[in-house]
């Protein structure tokens, strides 16, 4: 007898959907193919690489969906494709289109035609805009080199964003460091004895850490440190790398550490009140027990959220931090490629910066299924 209430399933559509995702842009380029020679060769060219992207975003898309990777993996690698894309071709058309003479702003008013000649055809100005994206960008990209500086010693923008990049991430690991030292002690505290004067104390100091602009902390604590009491050396010298540390890292962890406060005593407060602690409280369990088993794991998940975009931010650099302490990084190369116009520079660096966002974001993502059970790569 047939059963009319089972659920009809059709075993075969995932790999359907596979084969349709593998096939398509392939058919979609043939098509191309047939329009593409009165389009001429720059559009060619580009459709050629835009195709490859999007078949490479299909590929991951249908084997999520054959179940021959992970869901979850397909996913974010589809969004790193489109994040990388996306701010690449902003930043690339938001260069074309601002104001002033990139030569000027690297050779200057007084150099000779010939540099000045020389330079426009390196940079591809002297070519259409889409052949600009296609020559000088695109094809930059894909050699790894993500194009040259225009230094009296040229080098390629990959490795000058190797040498800076560690510089940043030190800077940005020390800073958590400190919020992380402030602000647990001072979130549990405040979570534990709420409306008494350690949670008042702890609530100043997340108002004030908010509050306080990073370029006025700065000053005053090299100020205090280095040129009153001399205690510690100025961050510009590189003979104690540790101790110069310090004052920048104070810097940038004090904000972090007063909005991580905030943050901790605020899911603390909302998972107390849940059935389960005032069950496990009913039951005897002693307070440590019940806060580091039960309370603070499940208060985690929004901290380890903030945790993870504001680490992101200072990989991509703390502008004012390093301008401020003098030290080298990759906002500081960021800021000083657009005062100077430099193409190569921007747009290598906004791809290193929208790289390292979207890796925070699945680390995020995959300390998720750590912190609780209950998130899954594939639900």
């Amino acid at each position: 007898m047939l059963d009319f209430g089972a659920p009809m399933t059709n075993p075969t559509t995932p790999t359907k959907r596979a084969f349709i995702a593998l096939v398509l842009p392939f058919v979609g380029l043939m098509i191309w193919a047939q329009i593409a020679p009165s389009a001429g060769p720059t559009a060619w060219g580009l459709s050629i690489k835009y195709g490859c992207v999007l078949g490479v975003s299909l590929f991951f898309f249908g084997a999520g969906r054959a179940g021959w990777i992970s869901s979850f993996f397909a996913r974010r690698v589809i969004s790193l494709i489109i994040v990388l894309v996306g701010a690449s071709t902003l930043v690339f058309g938001a260069l074309r289109m601002a104001p002033g003479d990139p030569i000027d702003a690297i050779l200057g008013d007084q150099a000779p035609a010939e540099a000045r000649a020389r330079l426009t055809t390196a940079l591809c100005l002297d070519a259409p805009l889409l052949e600009q994206y296609d020559r000088c960008f695109w094809d930059q990209v894909l050699d790894g080199s993500l194009g040259q500086t225009f230094d009296v010693q040229p080098q390629p923008v990959i490795e000058l964003l190797a040498e800076n990049f560690p510089a940043t991430a030190e800077l940005a690991l020390a800073g958590m460091v400190v919020a992380l030292l402030f602000a647990f002690p001072l979130g549990i505290v405040a979570a534990l004895k709420r409306a008494r004067w350690p949670d008042h104390l702890a609530s100043t100091f997340a108002l004030a850490g908010i509050a306080t602009p990073t370029f006025w902390l700065g000053p005053m604590l090299l100020l205090a440190f280095t040129v009153s009491v001399d205690w510690l050396p100025s961050p510009a010298r590189t003979d104690q790398p540790i101790a110069a540390l310090v004052l920048p890292a104070l810097t940038l962890g004090t904000a972090l550490a007063a909005k991580l406060t905030r943050m901790i005593r605020s899911s603390l407060l909302e998972v107390m009140t849940d059935d389960y602690v005032v069950t496990a409280r009913a039951k005897g369990i002693t307070e440590r027990a019940l806060l580091l088993k039960h309370v603070l794991p499940n208060a985690m998940i929004p901290v380890v959220t903030v945790m993870g975009l504001q680490f992101g931010a200072l990989l991509t650099g703390a502008i004012i931090t390093e301008k401020i302490f003098a030290r080298p990084g990759i906002g500081t190369l960021l800021l000083e490629a657009i005062v100077e116009r430099n193409y190569p520079v921007v747009q290598g660096t906004v791809l290193l910066i929208a790289t390292t966002y979207v890796v925070v974001n699945l680390l995020i993502d995959v300390i998720y299924a750590f912190i609780d059970p209950r998130v899954r790569f594939d639900s």
